[in-house]
């Protein structure tokens, strides 16, 4: 009796255990494998689709009920998804609503309504198992679970407000066996998808923190020379040895911090949907002036044509460290950019500015560089897609706008071709301070 007990408190852990880690805890994907082409053929498909399934069945195959209008309507739900506004940035709130509702709508409220329509007969039998299976390919598997349950009850009081009686037909036990097959069998592939995509992520983090680790270590070892190399310079030594030894041992341990800084946002960008939570009150002043002055420059003319202006001071809300990260990787960007271009850099070339813009805190970072092409700009945000041909992996904006839009901030770009350009931080202020101006730097 112990031991049977013992195996049934067990399994109630590891049921327990499941629910936490695969339904609770585990990050919802609204949109599968996102993609902009993904959503352009979605939208052309249901669009395409809805008008030759509906001609199909009113005029090669005519069922009890089909409705041309109803059709159409359905059709315009994939205009959105083709639309650039909407599907160039697959991680805005705009963009998961409107799929999210595309997807609602057209599949299991439309699908289960034309079922009830057509008396349950076999070919919206086997559309609303197709529908099923479909739905939870297109969505996370608990969304698609309550946007199931939902549609169905939806369509049952649109026929009751039609006047439409549930036929027999479609409520006999064997039509409810063959929907109800297609739905477990619809949710538990939705749910073995997203533990695979999941293992898959963990595999690669583990991976990445084996290589970071063993990275760090020679790395360690170089910060240690640089110590070395500092003590040496206080040494019996001549004032202009002393000062080049301080130089390379400055220069190296800012190396050491750029590269840790690079492990730290590669493993941030391999796991984008679980930016870290730890939250603290920021000041932008400061945190500018810090990041400006930790900077790993590469020359002392590229340190001294950095400039910051503090118009006015805020507070936010975020992670510090990768706020760090972000102003890091957009003034390398920037700094590139000006490298890039045909003349050397001068001081204010590149400027960081904080100030207040519309109610919100705004931190600025603007060069005069090269600028960004107007047709990339709508993608530079896009994982994978780099500005930098052969260089580069498409990630840093990226994660730079997942970081920010974690803070309830918004990310956005201006830029000209030829004349430089400005990434625009923009965040809730939480605690005012004071609005006395800073002098520039």
């Amino acid at each position: 009796m112990p031991l049977d007990r013992l195996r049934l408190l067990s399994a109630k852990a590891r049921l327990w255990r499941w629910l936490l880690d695969e339904v609770v805890h585990a990050p919802l994907e609204p949109i599968l494998h996102p993609s902009r082409a993904r959503l352009q053929y979605l939208g052309a498909f249901t669009i395409l689709g809805h008008i030759a399934f509906g001609w199909i069945w009113i005029a090669l195959l005519p069922q009890p009920y089909e409705n041309m209008a109803t059709r159409l309507a359905m059709a315009s739900l994939g205009i959105p998804l083709l639309i650039g506004a909407v599907n160039r940035d697959l991680t805005s709130r705009t963009t998961i609503w409107i799929y999210s509702m595309a997807c609602w709508l057209q599949l299991p409220t439309f699908f289960s309504l034309m079922y009830w329509l057509n008396g349950g007969n076999d070919v919206w039998l086997a559309s609303m198992a197709c529908m099923l299976v479909i739905y939870y390919h297109l969505t996370d598997w608990r969304l698609a679970t309550l946007g199931a349950v939902a549609g169905v009850l939806l369509s049952v009081l649109l026929a009751r407000a039609l006047q439409v009686e549930l036929s027999d037909q479609a409520t006999q036990a064997d039509h409810l066996v063959v929907l109800a097959f297609a739905w477990v069998a619809a949710l538990l592939l939705g749910a073995s998808s997203a533990n695979l995509r999941r293992t898959r992520l963990i595999n690669t983090l583990s991976t990445m923190g084996v290589m970071a680790h063993e990275l760090r270590t020679p790395l360690a070892t170089v910060n240690l020379m640089g110590d070395v190399l500092r003590n040496l310079s206080q040494h019996d030594l001549p004032e202009s040895r002393q000062k080049k030894f301080d130089e390379l041992a400055t220069r190296l341990q800012n190396l050491v911090r750029s590269m840790n800084r690079q492990i730290d946002t590669q493993i941030s960008n391999a796991q984008l949907t679980r930016l870290p939570r730890d939250q603290a009150s920021i000041r932008a002043a400061e945190l500018v002036q810090d990041v400006v002055l930790n900077y790993p420059y590469r020359s002392s003319r590229e340190r001294d044509c950095v400039q910051v202006h503090i118009q006015q001071d805020f507070h936010f809300v975020a992670s510090r460290q990768l706020f760090s990260q972000v102003l890091t990787n957009l003034m390398k960007n920037a700094l590139h950019s000006l490298a890039s271009a045909s003349q050397a850099p001068s001081p204010g070339d590149l400027r960081l500015d904080v100030g207040v813009h519309h109610g919100k805190g705004r931190i600025a970072v603007s060069d005069d560089g090269i600028g960004i092409a107007h047709e990339q700009q709508a993608r530079i945000f896009e994982p994978f897609f780099s500005t930098l041909a052969g260089a580069g992996n498409g990630l840093g904006l990226t994660f730079c706008k997942n970081v920010v839009e974690a803070a309830q901030g918004s990310l956005s770009v201006h830029s000209e071709p030829g004349l430089g350009a400005v990434f625009m931080i923009d965040l809730p202020i939480k605690h005012p301070a004071s609005t006395a101006s800073f002098p520039p730097r």
